[in-house]
C-alpha cells in the first residue's frame, strides 16, 4: 500500500467520524426540541397554556384563552389555538415549531406561554396603546 492511498483511506475514515458525530448532534438536536420549553412536550393540541387567565399586570389588564377558528391570520385563534388581549385590544401572536410564543409587540424573543408572552408585551409597550395589525 502507498503511502497516498493510506492518507486517503485515513481522510475517508474522518469524514465518516465527522459525519456520524454530526448525525448524532442533529439527532440530539431533534430530540430536544420535541420536548419544547421547560422539558413538556410541545405538540399543536397543547398552546402552552390550555388555561384562560385575567389579571392586571403592571397596570394594563392582561386576558388570555384558548379559541377555536378566528378571523385573523396569526392572531385570534387561526391556527394558533390562542387568543390574548392588553387592556380589551388583541395581541398578535405566533406560534413557532418548537412550541414557543411570538408577537408582534417583540418577534425576535420566545416565550413559552401565552402569559409571558403578554407580560413581556406589557413589558415593551411600556404605557402605549396597543394599535391593531391590519392584516390583507
Amino acid at each position: 500500500m502507498s503511502e497516498d492511498t493510506h492518507a486517503t483511506e485515513l481522510t475517508r475514515r474522518r469524514m465518516l467520524q465527522g459525519a456520524a458525530a454530526a448525525l448524532t448532534v442533529a439527532t440530539g438536536t431533534v430530540v430536544i426540541g420535541l420536548a419544547g420549553p421547560g422539558g413538556g412536550a410541545a405538540t399543536a393540541a397543547d398552546p402552552g397554556a390550555s388555561d384562560s387567565f385575567d389579571e392586571v399586570f403592571q397596570g394594563r389588564r392582561i386576558q388570555g384563552r384558548p379559541v377555536s377558528g378566528g378571523s385573523h391570520h396569526h392572531g385570534g385563534g387561526a391556527g394558533t389555538g390562542y387568543e390574548v388581549r392588553i387592556d380589551g385590544d388583541e395581541l398578535h401572536m405566533m406560534r413557532n415549531a418548537d412550541g414557543t410564543w411570538i408577537s408582534v409587540v417583540n418577534h425576535y424573543q420566545t416565550f413559552a406561554t401565552p402569559r409571558a408572552l403578554a407580560r413581556a408585551a406589557v413589558n415593551d409597550l411600556q404605557g402605549a396603546t396597543l394599535v391593531p395589525v391590519v392584516t390583507v
